[in-house]
């Protein structure tokens, strides 16, 4: 049994790969924790309701929730620390440690106290942590859930130490044995980028039929009679495909339900509400997000998921979201955008799916027009979402990502008996700095 530890950047909850991989890995026998931060009672919440009866722990590095005087200045401490990275690297283009998120020293001392056999990151944050841990002869292991020097809109990214992000990547790409990535195309892109080894890949799945009720019990539709479009994200933003699909409502032929799903910021809701075609008003909602128990049978209520993924953000065309197989677990037929990512699933499940260009708005309203007004073909399509998502469930990707653990943790083993024999020098012989 190995020791492995498991860092994101935020919520438990807002993290379902990572929850999956502590399943996987927690079940092959593994003692393993997920370490993260707090900044939201509700989502604290929610984190705590989801490790009843897991075999593995969370552990929040910090909570930025705290109200001790003590919990309060380190929380104090922190964001001014990221405030101060980001106008440093804005005047000399210097890059700290917290440019890349909050607490990241703080994860640092937290990963070589924990003293895991296998540390495995999965954020901008943790790959600097990830960095600092190899230079001290800890295994670590990287997932390239998102290709983070890839990603953002480019208004964004103008303020981002993209080269060095670059850099980090390409070291725990050509060094880390356990380096997973969410599909085939990102995995061969990383490999040519970086002149590494293909990250395995691990797809965004679910196990099969996971939270999903015998019998519907509808909360978010109010008539039933009315086909059910839904679309969710973490946050309900720009770049997203929601103006692809506002400007497609004037050219659907029937009239259809809309269910947004998300967090909302207040600016960006008062833009939905101003870019709403006239007569659509009473048929868009916006729901808040729910506990991920809840979220299948929730997307369940309705019948065509979209995935409108933006093709001019490299590590959006190139990703599988979470999304895509949140609506085939739950039998909901999919529009998706022809991302390389999206492409590379629904070409195996057509009848699951409409593939349309990015940004077409033309093309998503003849796709949804064409289930609209044929629910016999919508019909189908739901089944073969079903059928689909059993194909590609959970199931399959658990035992490869074990079985990738594993070798990391048995080839560091072995270089460490190997550095032991007389004669042999090796960085591994220095135990690591506490």
């Amino acid at each position: 049994m190995a020791r492995i530890l498991i860092l994101i950047s935020g919520h438990l909850c807002n993290a379902p790969r990572p929850q999956k991989e502590a399943d996987a890995l927690a079940a092959a026998g593994h003692e393993v924790m997920i370490a993260g931060m707090w900044f939201d009672d509700k989502f604290a919440d929610r984190d705590r309701q989801l490790l009843s009866g897991k075999s593995w722990s969370f552990h929040p590095i910090v909570d930025f929730r705290g109200v001790t005087f003590a919990q309060k200045l380190q929380r104090l401490r922190m964001r001014l620390q990221a405030k101060l990275a980001r106008e440093l690297f804005q005047k000399t283009a210097i890059a700290l440690p917290d440019l890349l998120g909050y607490g990241a020293k703080a994860m640092l001392q937290f990963a070589k106290t924990h003293r895991a056999d296998l540390t495995i990151v999965h954020s901008e944050v943790g790959l600097w942590v990830a960095q600092q841990l190899r230079q001290q002869s800890y295994t670590v292991g990287v997932d390239f859930e998102d290709w983070f020097s890839e990603d953002l809109l480019p208004s964004v990214r103008a303020s981002r130490p993209i080269a060095w992000i670059r850099a980090l990547e390409a070291e725990l790409a050509r060094h880390c044995t356990y380096c997973l990535a969410p599909s085939q195309a990102m995995a061969t892109a990383i490999a040519n980028a970086y002149q590494s080894a293909p990250p395995v890949v691990i797809y965004n799945s679910f196990p099969c039929g996971e939270h999903l009720p015998n019998q519907l019990q509808y909360h978010d539709r109010e008539n039933l009679q009315n086909p059910s479009l839904h679309w969710f994200s973490q946050t309900i933003g720009p770049g997203r495909g929601l103006e692809t699909l506002l400007a497609a409502l004037p050219h659907l032929k029937a009239t259809v339900d809309i269910h947004l799903r998300g967090n909302c910021p207040a600016v960006y809701r008062d833009w939905l509400k101003a870019n709403i075609p006239d007569g659509w008003q009473d048929r868009i909602w916006i729901h808040d997000t729910v506990a991920n128990h809840l979220l299948p049978a929730r997307i369940a209520e309705h019948d065509i998921g979209l995935a409108l993924e933006t093709s001019t953000i490299p590590n959006r065309d190139l990703t599988v979201t979470n999304k895509l197989f949140q609506y085939l677990q739950a039998g909901l037929a999919v529009i998706a955008t022809d991302t390389a990512g999206q492409q590379e699933i629904l070409r195996h499940v057509s009848q699951a799916g409409h593939l349309i260009p990015s940004d077409d708005t033309i093309a998503l309203a003849t796709a949804i027009n064409q289930w609209v007004q044929q629910p016999e073909q919508l019909a189908i399509a739901k089944e073969a979402a079903v059928q689909a998502s059993m194909a590609l469930a959970w199931e399959t990707q658990a035992p490869k990502l074990v079985r990738q653990a594993e070798v990391a943790i048995r080839s560091e083993h072995n270089s460490e008996k190997n550095a032991a024999q007389p004669g042999c020098t090796s960085l591994s012989q220095s135990s690591p700095t506490v």
